[in-house]
């Protein structure tokens, strides 16, 4: 699934990101890579989506999250 359909609260892996080439640097240099993990805070009415990754919250567009691939982490209850 793409990370704009995720719930709000849930913890995702980055399995693939489909976007142009220079946003995916960007991001990548932001440490959002295959293989890492997120959480998704909340949801704009505009299509946003805050999401936590790495010790930091990051605003992404619609067309962004619709470009990145997820998949759903079961989360530990000890956490």
């Amino acid at each position: 699934m793409t990370l704009y359909e995720g719930q709000i609260g849930g913890q995702y892996l980055v399995e693939d990101m489909k976007i142009e080439e220079g946003i995916s640097r960007r991001l990548q240099a932001l440490g959002l890579i295959e293989g890492t993990r997120l959480k998704l805070l909340n949801r704009k009415r505009n299509g946003s989506l805050i999401i936590y990754v790495r010790g930091t919250r990051l605003a992404l567009g619609k067309h962004i999250t619709s470009g990145i691939e997820v998949g759903e982490v079961e989360v530990d209850a000890e956490r």
